[in-house]
């Protein structure tokens, strides 16, 4: 019992802790976990091999394999590139740029890490709304909100999606059937709602409307023949992703060679690759892992699943439902990554007491995806807009975001919710 006191009040302190503003919530993360070891050493709960066995290597591995892929393309210029097509593309119209650079930004975050696409993309539009005299709020808020919705359509858009396929089994493929065809209702629900609340912003012609067409777009894409090399592997990485379930390997496995293999042709200085790897998201998995690890090696988890057992005679495509509002409502106040870590050992102790959960493995992709669009601190990737949106006159601001994010929120996931009802035979 001691046990399940300690590790459970140390998980929620830890979880509090990180999303402190005045702490780094690796540092966190990292200390909550040694603590976790430590205490379990101690009072007899926890074992070092326990908590290197709740580690999932299997996340780890794709993580590193496509962070090494992106480090390799991002010095060539080609996220740049896309920006800035899609600029000239738009001719200086409002509405149009919004929906090009919306598109772009889900489209690469379907495949690249939502933090990283905005990272990349977000200075650029900043630089295009300067260069045509135009605000650039609606578009840096479209960007982040749109990432996230999009990021929830394929295996490797969402770091909560990698979770959740390395815990269930599930497929590249799975995510393209299951997944897209909802994402891609929500996306355009979420794209007319963000005209419709940008409305008045979107309503202003820019001062510079042909300044746009001046840039010369063939200069940004600085290195062709790495990005044509580092595009061509990834490229052939996604098709296996494809076949891996048929092929029996794990995307991690696809992830790696993929790395390996575009470094072996681009072949870079390895120092300045690693320098670019986030290591630190990377640590902040493995130590969320080991402090989930300590509560569920407690017990503590087991009996949480009995007690949502008790609510075994909720309609199954119902309490689906009720898990995309409540992992949503959790996510829009605290990110998803952590949230997704503690829930999927409640959700596999669902299955082992005889619930079928793959229905509930959805609502929580639905639920982590979509929830982080709600607050400001939601995901990572607004987070980084937000502070990126300093450098402009327009600041996106706490309440701002609520005014335009938290509609996005309720619009995607009652999309999702419907679409899940209607289709619930398909999740089954």
């Amino acid at each position: 019992m001691i046990g399940i006191v300690i590790s459970t009040l140390l998980f929620l302190v830890s979880l509090g802790l990180i999303f402190s503003e005045k702490l780094n919530r690796t540092i966190v993360a990292f200390a909550g976990a040694v603590l976790m070891v430590g205490l379990g050493m101690l009072f007899g709960f926890y074992s070092e091999a326990q908590a290197i066995a709740a580690i999932d290597f299997n996340t780890l591995g794709l993580l590193l394999g496509m962070m090494i892929l992106v480090a390799l393309l991002e010095p060539t210029g080609v996220f740049q590139y896309l920006a800035v097509w899609a600029g000239q593309l738009s001719g200086g119209k409002p509405v149009r740029l919004l929906v090009l650079l919306g598109t772009v930004t889900t489209v690469l975050s379907m495949f690249l890490d939502n933090v990283t696409t905005v990272v990349l993309i977000a200075p650029v539009t900043i630089l295009i709304c300067e260069i045509l005299g135009m605000s650039p709020l609606p578009y840096l808020m479209a960007e982040a909100l749109l990432s996230d919705t999009g990021g929830v359509a394929t295996l490797l858009g969402d770091p909560p999606n990698i979770l959740i396929a390395s815990a269930a089994d599930f497929s590249f493929t799975d995510f393209l059937t299951h997944s897209l065809p909802i994402v891609l209702v929500a996306w355009l629900v979420a794209l007319l709602l963000l005209r419709f609340l940008f409305r008045r912003e979107l309503s202003k012609p820019p001062a510079h409307p042909d300044a746009i067409l001046e840039l010369e777009v063939s200069e940004i894409l600085t290195d062709r023949v790495t990005a044509r090399r580092v595009l061509i592997v990834l490229g052939a990485a996604l098709l296996v992703f494809f076949f891996h379930a048929v092929l029996k390997i794990s995307p991690a496995f696809i992830a790696l060679s993929a790395a390996a293999a575009a470094l072996l042709w681009v072949r870079p200085d390895p120092s300045t690759i690693l320098k670019k790897i986030e290591w630190s998201v990377l640590v902040f998995f493995v130590a969320l892992f080991v402090v989930v690890g300590g509560v569920q090696a407690t017990g503590a988890l087991e009996r949480l699943v009995s007690v949502l057992n008790n609510f075994g005679n909720v309609a199954p495509v119902l309490f689906g439902v009720i898990l995309i509002w409540l992992v949503a409502g959790i996510s829009a106040v605290v990110d998803n990554v952590p949230v997704t870590i503690a829930l999927i050992p409640i959700i596999q102790g669902l299955g082992a007491s005889g619930m079928n959960i793959d229905s509930l493995w959805w609502a929580l992709v639905f639920g982590a995806g979509f929830g982080g669009n709600g607050t400001i601190i939601g995901s990572t990737a607004n987070i980084v807009v937000a502070n990126l949106s300093e450098r402009t006159r327009t600041p996106i601001t706490s309440a701002l975001w609520n005014k335009r994010g938290l509609p996005v929120m309720l619009a995607t996931c009652l999309v999702a919710s419907l679409l899940y009802v209607i289709a619930y035979p398909l999740f089954r």
